[in-house]
């Protein structure tokens, strides 16, 4: 039988040992990379069976110049890095980790929106540089009876709202893909984007990156907040138009925002955003706690196993690739 032969096209792990245990264990050999072109990707994953990926763009024309590939997985939830039509035009699986850091994104968005809330960073930063005054934090509003706006509604909000019903506030929801029916459990209600964007004093932003999503909510939509109200995006950052958000923040139409991601990641120095106040930031880290790490390592190395060991992964994304090839359901 011809070695199987897995690279992981780049990481920022200090190592592989979760990928590198679930691999061996099928007999599948592990190659590590660190691609930062499409050049490099399809020169090292030219004849790889499998791909495990965190950030390098799996382009058409990367995936048109593997030779052998069965399968790509992808370090995450969503697969923006990968282009989905062509996978499935060349019948190779896409794999993801849906159910990885659930609570770790949900901690994360009540933290920046409690964060952004209390205006706890603006006053840590006054008081180490030697401003011991609670009047620059005014105005400070009660979190009960507060409306909190999902966008999006799949498992990361639906923890967070189980979260956040605690605190008090009442729940909106937008997502075109679900009904009212779905929501209810969470004591939410279904609204279109436009009324949520008005009604909400806190806005959470978890819609996957797509084509549809793209800057979906931009200048008209920032447009309809209130004044007093807060954007949190822990999703990707181009869901948000971030051009529209700096003006609306520089002309002070919204309050503020909580970012752990943006549209380009590490953001520019010169990113105005960086110069507010009103404006957390972090690096992308609301996935991250050690547990959620090596679930989601062991799931994508998993998901690439199956299918090599020829096997339908547990969490497929492309389904129409069932058309196209033939696996077993389970073993």
């Amino acid at each position: 039988m011809r070695e199987l032969k897995v690279v992981v096209t780049d990481f920022e792990f200090g190592d592989l040992r979760y990928e590198e245990r679930v691999l061996k264990e099928a007999g599948i050999t592990l190659i590590p990379a660190q691609c930062k072109s499409e050049e490099e990707l399809i020169s090292v994953c030219k004849d790889a069976n499998g791909l495990i990926n965190q950030y390098a763009k799996i382009t058409r024309r990367v995936i048109e110049a593997l030779d052998n590939c069965k399968v790509i997985a992808r370090y995450g939830v969503g697969v923006d890095t990968i282009d989905i039509k062509a996978a499935t035009a060349r019948g190779i699986c896409v794999v993801n980790v849906p159910d990885y850091c659930m609570d770790e994104v949900s901690d994360h968005a009540l933290a920046l929106l409690l964060g952004c809330a209390r205006k706890v960073v603006l006053m840590n930063n006054a008081v180490k540089a030697g401003t011991w005054d609670f009047k620059i934090s005014k105005p400070i509003y009660r979190l009960r009876g507060k409306v909190l706006g999902l966008v999006g509604f799949g498992r990361i909000p639906r923890t967070l709202a189980e979260k956040a019903r605690p605190f008090g506030f009442d729940i909106l929801v937008y997502d075109p893909y679900i009904t009212q029916a779905e929501v209810e459990p969470y004591g939410a209600t279904l609204v279109g984007l436009e009324e949520l964007m008005a009604k909400s004093d806190f806005v959470s932003v978890h819609a996957p990156l797509t084509e549809k999503t793209y800057h979906l909510i931009g200048d008209t939509e920032i447009g309809l907040m209130k004044p007093s109200a807060f954007i949190i995006n822990t999703a990707r950052g181009p869901v948000i138009d971030e051009k529209a958000l700096i003006k609306a923040l520089q002309e002070k139409r919204i309050a503020g925002a909580g970012l752990d991601v943006l549209e380009q990641e590490p953001t520019p120095s010169d990113n105005p955003l960086l110069k507010m106040d009103n404006v957390i930031i972090t690096p992308h880290v609301a996935w991250y706690s050690e547990e959620a790490e090596a679930e989601l390592r062991t799931k994508a190395a998993q998901g690439v196993a199956d299918v090599l060991l020829g096997y339908w992964p547990k969490y497929l994304v492309n389904k129409e690739v069932k058309d196209k090839i033939m696996l077993k359901e389970h073993y």
